[in-house]
């Protein structure tokens, strides 16, 4: 059966197949580690997650990376304001790479708590500085870039079909209206490849490079480097918000391309916002929600994992607290009739074939979640014996990642908790006593107790 995905490049539903027999190359934006990730960032991961798992059910073998962007990524997406992550070292008073540190170990946390499955290779921007300048310098020899007074730029009117992913009427920008004004800029869309710090400004993230002593990369180089440095230079999938598309993007093509001469990627898939009570989410309406919101009113959180895959990838989801309880609610009672003998459907090979057809044509139709979901449910309810059943059920549980056949009564220690107790082991393995404190407290939030003994950390419920 063949496998169809949405190519936002192309803005059609188009038949996948890898550029190599040896496997299918997927390079994933990750998140800027500046804060926590938010349950909008997370329904993306979860996307992401699930394509991936629906990749490997259909019998391709795949390397997947993702970035962590530690440095270089800027309040405004093109180039303009203070780094995000100095700004929050500096409003927290403290170390930047602490701040790195403490909001990566929290992405893990939390995805590991929705079974995203980690990444093969994990880049931190800081850690590939020298593939950046290097193709920074590709650029520079082929002609590509100038200098500013703010750093080294790259050219957009010298690269062909600039633009292209997002269909963007390049000719029609207003810089000030849509882009941030920059008066040394030939274009309003080029953008900045290596950053020079300001006069007077205390960075605690800089490198020396060609152009300077103060200097640091920008946020679309690093994604461009670390993906050809580990996948090569010529990707099949490349994921991320649709928010990356018109700026980030469009940027990593074209810079790509300029340095290689080839096409950077295959298809790119992008997924939809999450909206809370109808709006966007921000600061000021103070609807921005982290997993540990969730878990304080006592979901699973595998219950928000139900809800994203409710809906369509390409699709707007609205977050209400009353529609995560009917996703807990549905979970519930799902694990629950699994587990029932029920007497609809008779037994035969054929039907469970004609099933697992069913299933995959879903999953193949554009990672349709909700119409897989549907056939899980029509199992759930059959007459089949339930061995035969809870067969079928584990088999498509390894891509729908709902832990389907959890028995309440089975007191395991979730993934969250036991991601908190490897931080605070850490934590106090550094004698960082008052972190240690701050984690423990978290796990009792969470209804489980963390006792030091002489063999390690003891979790038990509370």
């Amino acid at each position: 059966m063949k496998l169809y995905l949405y190519n936002t490049q192309g803005k059609s539903k188009q038949e996948f197949k890898p550029q190599s027999k040896s496997g299918v190359k997927v390079y994933m934006c990750g998140p800027t580690v500046y804060w926590y990730p938010h349950i909008g960032n997370l329904r993306t991961y979860v996307n992401n997650d699930i394509l991936l798992r629906v990749l490997r059910y259909n019998g391709f073998k795949v390397k997947t990376v993702m970035n962590i962007t530690d440095v270089g990524h800027l309040v405004g997406d093109r180039d303009m304001g203070e780094d995000k992550m100095e700004k929050a070292a500096r409003e927290k008073k403290v170390n930047i790479w602490d701040i790195a540190k403490k909001y990566t170990n929290y992405f893990w946390y939390a995805t590991g708590a929705l079974n995203i499955k980690k990444p093969d290779i994990v880049c931190k921007a800081t850690d590939y500085i020298k593939p950046m300048i290097s193709l920074v310098e590709k650029l520079e020899q082929k002609g590509y870039t100038y200098k500013t007074k703010d750093g080294i730029y790259f050219d957009t009117s010298k690269f062909k079909d600039y633009g292209k992913l997002a269909s963007l009427d390049v000719e029609g920008l207003q810089e000030g209206a849509r882009v941030e004004a920059n008066p040394e800029k030939k274009n309003p869309t080029d953008f900045a490849l290596w950053k020079f710090a300001k006069k007077g400004e205390q960075r605690q993230m800089e490198w020396s490079s060609p152009w300077g002593q103060h200097s640091f990369p920008g946020w679309h180089i690093e994604c461009s480097a670390m993906a050809m440095e580990t996948l090569g230079e010529s990707l099949d999938i490349h994921t991320g918000g649709i928010e990356h598309i018109p700026v980030h993007h469009t940027n990593e093509i074209a810079q790509s391309e300029a340095a290689t001469g080839k096409k950077f990627v295959n298809f790119w898939f992008h997924s939809n916002h999450l909206l809370v009570d109808g709006r966007k989410m921000s600061k000021s309406l103070k609807n921005i929600f982290i997993l540990d919101d969730l878990l304080k009113k006592g979901f699973d959180p595998l219950a928000l994992r139900y809800f994203y895959l409710s809906a369509h990838y390409r699709s707007k989801l609205n977050f209400t607290w009353k529609a995560l309880s009917g996703a807990q609610k549905a979970l519930d009672n799902l694990r629950k009739l699994i587990k029932e003998e029920a007497g609809l459907l008779g037994d035969s090979n054929i039907k469970i074939k004609e099933l697992k057809d069913k299933f995959l044509e879903a999953l193949n139709d554009d990672l349709n979640t909700s119409q897989a979901l549907a056939v899980v449910w029509e199992v759930a309810k059959s007459g089949l014996p339930l061995e035969k059943k809870l067969t079928l059920i584990k088999e498509w549980d390894q891509v729908l990642g709902l832990d389907l056949l959890k028995d309440k009564k089975q007191e395991e220690v979730p993934v969250a908790v036991l991601n908190l107790v490897k931080q605070r082991e850490e934590a106090r393995k550094n004698k960082q006593w008052q972190e240690a404190d701050k984690l423990r407290k978290k796990i009792e939030e969470l209804g489980w107790q963390a006792e030091d003994t002489s063999k390690g950390t003891k979790v038990s419920k509370l």
